[in-house]
């Protein structure tokens, strides 16, 4: 039993995957930023040109 716990407590694959996850989201997140922003500008853009041709 003694052993099973220390190779339970040894074993970092779980965390590995668990940075991995991590690393994922925060990429997502800084990708939903970025198009926000972007969406954001174009529809400033568009709006402009809209107004432009009435």
């Amino acid at each position: 039993m003694k052993a099973f716990i220390i190779r339970f407590l040894q074993n970092e694959s779980g965390a590995t995957a668990i940075e991995y996850g991590l690393i994922a989201t925060g990429i997502a997140i800084a990708i939903i930023a970025a198009v926000n922003g972007v969406g954001s500008s174009l529809s400033g853009t568009f709006n402009s040109i809209s107004g432009s041709l009435k």
